[in-house]
This record gives C-alpha cells, structure tokens and sequence, in this order.
C-alpha cells in the first residue's frame, strides 16, 4: 500500500505517466531533464518513491509505476488535461499560459469542481493538444509524425507530444503564431534550405523544424 502523496511525489507520478505514455523507457537520467532537477536529486526521490510504493526500479535503471502509482498518476493527468481544456475553450487562454495555469489550480481545486468543469463542455476527450484525457478514447485514427509525412500529403494536426508541450513550450508558441492548433489542416509541400519542413496552412505556407515537427502528430485525410 503506498503512502499519501505530497506535491513532491504527484510532480515524480506525472512526469512518468507522460513520458512513458510516449513510448519512451523512463530514466532517472530522463526524469532529471524534465523536472530540471539534478541526478543525485532524482536517484534520492525515487528510492524514497520505492519504499512508499509508488514506484518500481528494474536493474536497467528504468522506472515504472506500481498500481497505486499508476492510479494516481492517471488522475492527475486527468485533472490537467481537463483544466487545460476549460481555461483554452472556455477562459480562452493560449496553450502555453492554459499549461502553466492548469499545473497552478489542479492541486487546490477540488475533485466536485473538477467534475462540474468536465460536465459543463460535454467530457472533451482530450486537451487542447489532442493528447487523450485518460479514460477516454481518442477522436481520432492512427496518426503519423508531422516530420515523416510525405510533401503534397493533406493531413489534419490532432495532437502535439507530451514531452514537447513540457520541454519545449516555445514549440506551442511558434505554432499558435501561425495559427496552427488541433484539427488544422495543412500540408508539407518542401524543405526549407536548413533542412526544415515547408509547410502550406490555408493560403500561406512556412518552415517548421524538423525536431519540432516531430512532435506534431497528424492524420492523413
């Protein structure tokens, strides 16, 4: 049985909730780089995670939740997701400030509110980057990387990774500058001469990173 969680442990559950819902092994090394923390921090948070049962740690060095970790995590992740939603459709904030913001007010509001939020926009199924609010399932098909989409190949943008809302917020602020948001249209049509990916929004077109195309998820239409 797993002790009560502090803001601490619930910082520890999401972190690797999200980074292996992205299919990537959760590292301390990893955690590290996202909690902008340093390694003795993290390998001293997790052993103290081990012993209340939270966690798990496997001789490759890698992490996973124990149930109640995994419990816990999901619902925390939900709540964020849900107050994301609220505060970009409802409250009309920009994706990055509805990020900060919802990891502000997830901790003090309360669980009736969180629910009478949900209910009043009809349970969304996902937040304003397309990733899915657990227990949902996702409005949408099997989706390919921006970055590895054929040029002239229409596509639909349904959701912007995890990892890169977290560790590069500029990339939501570059995308909102150019009206790029969930269930827009666009297509690749080239490459910038750095490399990058030329793409055309409506009636105008841009260069985007490669990196951060990656991190754009689509849907071929």
């Amino acid at each position: 049985m797993a002790s009560a969680h502090t803001a601490t442990v619930d910082r520890y559950l999401e972190a690797i909730y999200c980074i292996a819902a992205e299919g990537e092994v959760v590292r301390p090394g990893r955690l590290a780089y996202w909690l902008s923390v340093s390694p003795p921090t993290v390998s001293n948070a997790l052993q103290r995670l081990r012993r209340d049962g939270w966690v798990e740690l496997e001789t490759d060095r890698s992490v996973s939740l124990t149930p109640s970790g995994e419990s816990t995590a999901t619902a925390l992740v939900r709540r964020h997701r849900i107050l994301e939603r609220w505060l970009t459709d409802v409250l009309g904030l920009d994706w990055a400030s509805a990020d900060v913001e919802a990891e502000r007010l997830a901790s003090s509001i309360s669980e009736e509110v969180i629910e009478r939020i949900d209910h009043s926009m009809g349970s969304p199924a996902t937040c304003p980057h397309g990733n899915v609010i657990p227990g949902r399932v996702a409005p949408y098909g099997a989706l390919v990387a921006l970055a590895d989409l054929g040029a002239g190949t229409a596509a639909v943008v349904r959701r912007i990774s995890e990892v890169a809302e977290h560790e590069a917020p500029t990339l939501l602020t570059t995308l909102a500058a150019h009206a790029i948001g969930e269930g827009t249209p666009l297509t690749p049509v080239g490459a910038g001469e750095d490399g990058s990916l030329t793409l055309r929004v409506a009636d105008r077109t841009f260069d985007l990173d490669r990196a951060a195309a990656a991190s754009v998820w689509v849907e071929v239409v």
